[in-house]
C-alpha cells in the first residue's frame, strides 16, 4: 500500500546554457503536479559571467551544480555530461521519469532513448524549441508559461485571460482533431477525455499558451464548440454545427399564372 501511495520520482536535469533562472519557481511547482523532483542537477560553466545569475537560486531550490569548464570554443561539455548522467540515473532503476530542461534540439535522441526504456520524459523549454525535441517528450511545457508574470496574471480576479503566446483561435484545429478521433454517436464528448487525447496528439498543448489556465475557459473562448454543463454531470463539448439558412420565401401576393397575366 505504501508503494502505491508514494509520489513518482523524477530526475530534473537542467541545461543552464539554454534556460533562464527566472523560471525555477514555476518549474518546480509544475513538476509537483505529477511527481517529486528527487534529483535536481544543473549543468554549465558557472565560472562564466553569463551564468552568474544562477548562483542566487541554486541553494534556495536545492539544485546541485555540475561545473563543466568550456575548454574549447564551440564544444558543449555540459550537454555531454547531462546525457551521461541521465543514462546512469536511468540504469539505477530508481526513477519513474526525467524532466529535461532545455531548448536545445540536441536532447531529442536522449528523450527518445529514455522513453524507449519505459521512462516518462517531461520537457521544459522556450517556445522556440525545435519540434523534434518537443514531440520526443511525453509532455512539453513552454517555459514562458512558468515565468512569474505569467503565473500572476493567471490568478487575476475576474477570470480575464493572461498574456497569451498564441491566439485562442490557433487551438481550434487541434481541439477539433481530438474530438474527431473520439467515438460518439451524437458528437458530444467529455472535456476530460478530450484533455487526455490532446496529450497524445500534441505533447506541447497547454491552455496557458492561449491565455487561459483551464481548458474549459479556452474552449468557450474559441466560440467554435458547444458546451454542455448540466447539473451533476461532467462537462461535455462538441464541434459547433452551423445552422442551414432557411429558404427565403417571397412575401406578398402569390405570383399569377401566365393565363392570369394581362397582356
Amino acid at each position: 500500500m505504501a508503494e502505491e501511495n508514494r509520489l513518482r520520482r523524477f530526475a530534473v536535469l537542467i541545461d543552464a546554457d539554454n534556460t533562464s533562472p527566472r523560471i525555477v519557481a514555476g518549474l518546480f511547482e509544475e513538476i509537483a503536479k505529477f511527481g517529486e523532483a528527487s534529483v535536481r542537477r544543473i549543468y554549465g560553466d558557472f565560472s562564466s559571467s553569463r551564468l552568474r545569475s544562477w548562483i542566487d537560486v541554486l541553494q534556495k531550490y536545492a539544485i546541485d551544480p555540475y561545473q563543466q569548464f568550456a575548454y574549447t570554443t564551440g564544444k558543449n561539455a555540459s550537454d555531454i555530461a547531462l546525457v551521461i548522467d541521465a543514462m546512469d540515473l536511468l540504469h539505477s532503476g530508481r526513477f519513474d521519469g526525467f524532466c529535461l530542461v532545455s531548448s536545445d534540439s540536441d536532447f531529442t535522441r536522449l528523450a527518445s532513448r529514455l522513453r524507449e526504456e519505459g521512462a516518462d520524459v517531461y520537457g521544459f523549454g522556450a517556445q522556440k524549441t525545435p519540434e523534434s525535441f518537443r514531440q520526443a517528450c511525453r509532455r512539453f511545457v513552454y517555459t514562458e508559461n512558468l515565468l512569474p508574470e505569467a503565473a500572476t496574471s493567471a490568478r487575476e480576479p475576474g477570470g480575464g485571460p493572461r498574456q497569451a503566446l498564441q491566439p485562442s483561435s490557433a487551438a481550434v484545429a487541434v481541439l477539433t482533431r481530438a474530438i474527431e478521433q473520439m467515438e460518439s454517436e451524437d458528437g458530444w464528448v467529455s472535456l476530460g477525455a478530450v484533455g487526455q487525447r490532446l496529450a497524445n496528439i500534441a505533447s506541447d498543448f497547454d491552455p496557458r499558451t492561449y491565455g487561459y489556465r483551464k481548458l474549459s475557459d479556452l474552449v468557450r473562448k474559441t466560440g467554435a464548440f458547444d458546451v454542455d454543463q448540466s447539473e451533476g454531470r461532467t462537462v461535455r463539448i462538441r464541434a459547433r454545427r452551423e445552422e442551414k439558412p432557411k429558404a427565403a420565401g417571397r412575401r406578398g401576393a402569390p405570383r399569377r399564372s401566365p393565363e392570369q397575366q394581362i397582356p
